[in-house]
This record gives structure tokens, sequence and C-alpha cells, in this order.
């Protein structure tokens, strides 16, 4: 069985995010264990709402939706990618023709650069004018992503996501890493087909035009042709490129350099800029990730400040811990924990309690209202025991309630048991309420027993 990684910080950030938008818009959850775990894991304000944030996603399932979200990203990826594949193909091919034809040069250029420099272009304008330009393919895979999520408790998570990214503009980085990278490939895909075609099948190459002149094309094809020379692509001269205006050279000298001129330009205008520009998202990418923050003025986490971190807390005042816990520690690492507790949960007052204890382990009482049992919660998240042993009356349903109250209790110690009274002389125990109770205690994973846990509770062992 595997197990899920943990989040990482982009995705607990998110996840709060989204918290704080559903929270907005269905109005405060229920949220008491979560606070009470968060604040007893320490750390500051922004720490604290992340980690109530994961809990209370875990709890309501938005931390499967989000991996849900993830996987309906990488599916809708892989098909822009495949998109992009079959796109750089097709430009190839739209470029050169089955070779039955002369090849106009700044035809099968125009086809081959034409849409990604119009598209570049306004991808730049978006980036200056805009706050944030994610461009059409950004936009594609952002409802591609959703649509395969197929998670009702996703609704959150899109918006939440751009909310984040976009104080520290961030948005536009991310999917431009994304956009450049889609078209990085396209134009790849198209220079390898073209090479391809090139390699297999004999093209002849002219330039033609009703308007404009020969000298007019000399001088853009030597200007185009200028960096790719630099790198060593041949550059047609300028007898050459006049002569290529009545009809394709049969000479295999031109078309090498038709060929080579093609190539180099498609590689430094296409392929290079995207390259250079992709690169320079991915930077500023993980830079704003490394500086991205919970802006915890926002009024949705205000209300969360003095839930997560009181001002007693923030003054440094706290309980004294009990002498039979010596050394604690906050939270419920089971490597932090130490010593033994014994607590009662609604026991009969005709009960005797508590039964004889050996020296070091600590009697929480019993648990009768709600204020005890959030005293002790708390008590126990800050210095929780090694050992923990809950004593219950079996005569009593095992109601939601309860069993919620021994879920968390549990969660605070290394090692729990249930402790199943025996009744008392002159009653006996309803069977099938018993059953009841091994039911419920095993559902939750708890292990229960009907006698005394007193030497575990003394030594760790029966």
């Amino acid at each position: 069985m595997t197990t899920e990684p943990a989040p990482n910080k982009l995705q607990r950030l998110w996840l709060s995010e989204a918290i704080r938008l559903r929270e907005e818009h269905a109005g405060p959850l229920e949220d008491r264990e979560a606070n009470r775990r968060a604040q007893a894991a320490g750390g500051d304000l922004a720490e604290r709402i992340q980690a109530r944030a994961l809990l209370l996603a875990e709890r309501d399932g938005q931390l499967q939706a989000l991996r849900h979200w993830l996987q309906g990203a990488r599916l809708a990826l892989a098909a822009l990618l495949l998109l992009a594949l079959l796109s750089g193909i097709g430009l190839a091919l739209a470029a050169l023709g089955d070779g039955q034809r002369p090849v106009n040069v700044f035809w099968a250029l125009g086809s081959l650069l034409g849409l990604n420099l119009l598209m570049l272009l306004g991808w730049a304008l978006g980036l200056l004018l805009a706050r944030d330009s994610s461009g059409a393919l950004g936009r594609l895979w952002l409802w591609l992503s959703a649509k395969l999520a197929r998670d009702a408790r996703a609704a959150q998570l899109a918006p939440a996501l751009l909310v984040l990214l976009q104080r520290q503009r961030l948005s536009r980085w991310g999917l431009g890493v994304l956009v450049h990278g889609l078209w990085l490939l396209a134009l790849l895909a198209a220079l390898l087909s073209l090479l391809t075609l090139l390699a297999t099948r004999r093209y002849g190459f002219v330039w033609e035009s009703t308007i404009l002149g020969g000298e007019t094309f000399i001088a853009l094809t030597q200007a185009l042709g200028a960096l790719p020379a630099l790198l060593g692509f041949s550059l047609p001269d300028a007898e050459l490129i006049r002569a290529s205006g009545d009809n394709a050279l049969a000479s295999e000298a031109a078309r090498h350099a038709w060929a080579g001129w093609l190539v180099g330009v498609l590689l430094v205008y296409g392929l290079l800029p995207r390259l250079l520009l992709g690169l320079f998202c991915l930077w500023r990418w993980r830079r704003g990730c490394a500086v991205l923050r919970l802006d915890v003025g926002l009024p949705g986490y205000s209300l969360l400040r003095e839930r997560l971190q009181p001002s007693s807390e923030r003054l440094g005042v706290c309980d004294a811990a009990p002498a039979q816990w010596s050394q604690p520690t906050a939270g419920s690492n089971p490597q932090d924990s130490q010593g033994a507790v014994l607590v009662a949960i609604e026991l009969d007052e005709r009960r005797p309690w508590p039964p004889a204890l050996a020296k070091g382990i600590g009697d929480a009482g019993v648990i009768d209202s709600r204020e005890q049992r959030q005293r002790l919660l708390e008590k126990l998240s800050r210095f929780p025991p090694a050992r923990l042993a809950i004593a219950c009356d079996p005569r009593r349903s095992p109601d939601r309630g309860s069993l919620a109250l021994l879920g968390e209790l549990a969660r605070t110690a290394a090692a729990t048991r249930i402790w199943l009274l025996p009744a008392q002389p002159g009653e006996a125990l309803d069977s099938e309420r018993l059953g009841d109770w091994h039911a419920a205690l095993d559902q939750l994973q708890l292990a229960h027993s009907d006698s005394a846990p007193l030497r575990w509770l003394e030594s760790g062992h029966d």
C-alpha cells in the first residue's frame, strides 16, 4: 500500500486559500479539533493557519480533491503536449508540401513561424499591459484541468490558486513556463520534421511576388539570415537569391543553401526565443515561490488569530505542567511523548474512582462536560503522554460524541488503550451493547480490553 506524499509548501498555501474561500462562501467550518491541534503544533500564525487548513482539508476531502485536480492537470498537460507535437509536424508538412511543386521560401517561413510570432507578440503585450498574462494555452490548460478532475470538492481550488499566485504575480510566470514549453515542443517537432523531409525528398526553392522587386527579397533574406549565419548556417548570396525569383534552381548547392537558411531562421527566430523565455519564466517562478507567503491581514485569516494564537500565548503565559509530566513538549509526535495518563469518560457517580495508581501514572479525572473535555485535550496536546488509558462505561451506548472524543484523545498519545469497565457487583452488562462497543472501537482501530490496563500504564507491557 503506497502512502500519498505530504503536501509541499505551495500546496499547503493553496489549501489554506481554498479553505478561506470556502468559509467566505459557506460560513465558518466546525474547527475546534483542527484549531487545537494547529495551536499545539506551534509556529507563527501563518504556519498554524496552514496546519489548520491541512487538517480540515484531510477531514472534509479537499486534500483528496487537490490530488484529483493535480491528476487532471497532468492529464491535461499530456493532451496539450500531444497537440503541440502533432501541430509541429503539421507545420512542417504545410511548409514544404509534397515535393511536387517548388517551395516558396517566404510562404514556408510564414507557415513555420507566423502563428508562433503572433502568439508571442500577444503574450508580450499581455505581459506589459495586463496584470496577469496567462495566454490562450494557459487558460485552456486550467479549464481542462478542472474538467478532468471530476470532483465537486475541487470547485474552490482553481480560484484559490489564482488568488494565491496573483499576490506575487506568479500566475504569469507559471503559465508562461507552460506556454513557452508547449511552443518549444511544437517548434522542435517542426524542426525535426523539416529535417526529415529535407533528408528524404528533393525540394526546389523559389520566391514569388507581384508587387515586390528582387532587391527587396535580397535585403530581407540576408537580414534574416545574418544571425543564423553566425551559428554556421548557410546564407544564400545575392546572385542565388535573384536567380531563385525566376524558377527553382536545379543545382544541389542552391537547394542546400536555401534549406540551411530555412532551418537556421526557424532555429534562431523560433526555438531560441521560446527556450530563453521559458527559462526566464521558470527562474521568475522559482524565485517567486521561494518568497510566497499567506496574507494574514485578510479578514478570513484575521478572525483566526485569537483562536490559533491566543493573546495569553503571544505574551508568553501558559499553564504550568503537571508534576507527573516532566519535560513536556507540544504536539503529538510519539518521539516527544512521555509518561502515562488514565482518564475516564462519563462514569456513574456510584462507581469508586480512580483505582489505585502506581507512582508516575497521572490521573486526569472523569470527563463529564464540554469544558472539561476541551481543557484536557489542550493539556494533552501540549504535553502528549506516551501511554493513555481511557475508561468507558459499557452500559452506555457508544454514541457519535463519545467515539469522536475517544478519537481526539487517542490522537494526542503515542499509544492508547480503551478500558471497558466491568459491571459492578449485583449488575450485569448488556451483551449486545458490549458488542456494539467492540465493533465501534475496532472500526476506530483502538485497542480495547475488559481488564484494567494498569500494568501496561506503569511499564509499557502487560
